[in-house]
């Protein structure tokens, strides 16, 4: 027989090949990410569809800023990364302050962007949407790395997925320039070029001398307090930081999304007596929390005047003296530091002295009766006290609900009434307060856990991200929004000095109807004028499941400058006489 005849009758095996698309499709899948949250476009749309093809969620969002957020907190409540996944340029800047708050906020996350050609962005030719994307995300991130070829993709996602875990948890950029995504590689070659991570968090055990002076220190103290940041409730170490807590009789004040790792109404919270506990304890234990601008840096007078010792627990050893002296740093992660306290701590460690324990519960308790009628009030308009306590209630009754949370007036009234029960409810704007988080946080909220979200939104803040109300119909997610409608920023009684007919800077359209927003794309739309119309508004929509915007009317001259945080907000040293 002929060469041309054995040919014609055994042809050659055909070759098995793949290409960029599947790689990064088989790397995710490899790893347990089930789930992608972005915006489609050039050129990341085949990649979109080819992953739901092959079984991975993917989460399409109106804007790629709410999509990165949703990203971010996915890996605050999974611990894995949360992916984020945009076009170049535009897309990528959009998602750009989601990855910068992921990593300033300590969540881990990824965000990856499709980009432009190497060799043109580099000569600077003007390439379709061009842009060095790499070198404006470095300073951003805990890591940036680019992939130029398919056989890479394997090692890329590794060591993107180790650099958002490991350590202090954060940002990573992957950048995949658009001719990665069609290269063309053996298919047997591309599997064996994939990698599964594995310990990607290892524990990092603390010093024993660290416990030790930690545990001293703590013996010394005539006014103990201790305070968890959402660091420690991102550890899930729930069981061992309880039993901490309830060992050693210190009262412990959270911060506003560890609220819940611990009851609020356990009795040695002291969330309702902050500025005395700040003010008059003498050893503070923080664990998972920063000195940050949040505890006003650990000095000032919400400190009081009396010196104060100060150990820390944190994985980053970097944190430590950041602001003011620590006596007993503790560097390690969260779960083995506590647990290594527990241990050394026995039986016999002595109790928080009680002359302090009962002042605080004293001052806790006049507090809350204090507060107690205001949040009992049915007038209409609403205040933000009377809708408050009805939503306080409502997560009574249901601790399983998440709560999200932003806005000025909002944000910090419902971070000191409503009482969270359960660990990792509690979702808000974090460490730089950004407005925008709700609806992205809300969606990932309902995907992650599976649980009914209730987001509670300022008007000002729902303007950020209000456009994924349709996302969150289209996705017929479980999330009742409560918006806090006082036609404006802060207040809605703003007036504009210049005479000219434009409305003050601060002032929105009078009122406005946002649940009718809701109904445009098939959810429930309910317009409430009191605290009763508003409490059977939100547990209707609780009971149902069904996507429920509530346009809470509350009182224009309601709320005040910045919330609380009015002395952030510079005034004019002119006096208008």
């Amino acid at each position: 027989m002929s060469a041309v005849a054995q040919s014609v009758a055994a042809p050659a095996e055909e070759q098995e090949l793949t290409d960029g698309f599947n790689l990064l499709i088989d790397a995710f899948k490899l790893n347990d990410i089930d789930t992608v949250y972005g915006v489609p476009g050039i050129p990341i749309t085949d990649f979109g569809r080819m992953a739901q093809a092959a079984g991975i969620r993917v989460l399409s969002f109106r804007h790629e800023q709410n999509a990165g957020y949703a990203a971010s907190i996915a890996g605050f409540l999974t611990k894995k990364p949360g992916i984020c996944l945009t076009v170049s340029a535009p897309g990528f800047l959009n998602g750009l302050t989601a990855l910068a708050h992921a990593t300033t906020n300590c969540f881990p996350m990824i965000l990856v962007s499709g980009s432009s050609e190497r060799e043109i962005v580099d000569l600077q030719q003007g390439d379709y949407e061009e842009m060095d994307q790499l070198a404006i995300a470095k300073p951003l991130c805990k890591a940036a790395y680019r992939v130029l070829h398919a056989q890479d993709i394997g090692i890329a996602l590794a060591r993107a997925i180790r650099s958002a875990v490991s350590g202090r948890p954060g940002g990573v950029y992957l950048d995949l320039p658009a001719k990665l995504f069609g290269q063309v590689m053996d298919a047997a070659a591309g599997r064996a070029s994939l990698v599964k991570v594995i310990d990607a968090a290892p524990a990092q055990i603390p010093a024993p001398d660290a416990i030790k002076r930690a545990l001293e220190t703590l013996k010394g103290a005539k006014r103990p307090l201790i305070i968890l940041g959402k660091g420690a409730a991102y550890a899930q170490a729930d069981d061992a930081i309880k039993a901490l807590v309830e060992t050693s009789g210190i009262p412990f004040l959270p911060m506003s999304m560890a609220k819940g790792l611990l009851p609020d109404t356990h009795p040695q919270c002291a969330g309702a007596a902050r500025s005395t506990v700040l003010k008059d304890s003498d050893v503070v234990m923080l664990i998972g929390a920063r000195l940050n601008w949040l505890l006003s840096h650990g000095k000032g007078k919400s400190w009081g005047s009396a010196p104060k010792k100060f150990i820390q627990i944190d994985i980053e050893p970097r944190e430590m003296d950041s602001n003011v002296e620590i006596v007993a740093p503790v560097v390690g992660d969260i779960g083995s530091c506590v647990a290594a306290l527990n241990s050394a701590m026995g039986a016999n460690f002595p109790k928080a002295p009680a002359d302090w324990t009962q002042a605080i519960s004293k001052k806790r308790e006049e507090n809350v009766a204090k507060m107690a009628p205001r949040l009992m009030n049915n007038n209409s308009p609403m205040d933000y006290h009377g809708a408050l306590g009805v939503l306080r209630t409502i997560i009574k009754e249901r601790p399983d609900a998440i709560l999200i949370n932003e806005g000025a007036n909002t944000l910090d009234l419902a971070r000191g009434v409503i009482d969270m029960y359960q660990p990792r409810k509690r979702l808000d704007v974090g460490t730089w307060g950004v407005m925008g988080i709700g609806m992205g946080y809300a969606v990932a909220a309902a995907v992650e856990t599976g649980k009914p979200v209730l987001a509670v939104e300022g008007d000002s803040a729902f303007g950020f991200s209000g456009m994924e109300v349709e996302t969150i119909c289209r996705y017929k997610l479980p999330v009742c929004i409560v918006i806090f409608n006082n036609d404006g920023i802060y207040r809605g009684t703003d007036v504009n000095q210049s005479g000219t007919p434009d409305p003050a800077t601060t002032v929105f359209v009078k009122g406005s109807r946002y649940d009718k927003m809701m109904e445009a794309f098939g959810g429930v739309g309910v317009n409430a004028t009191s605290p009763d119309e508003l409490k059977r508004a939100v547990n209707a929509a609780m009971d149902s499941g069904k996507p429920t915007l509530i346009n809470a009317v509350i009182d224009p001259a309601a709320g005040s400058e910045s919330g609380r945080i009015g002395n952030l907000n510079p005034q004019s040293a002119l006096k208008k006489k």
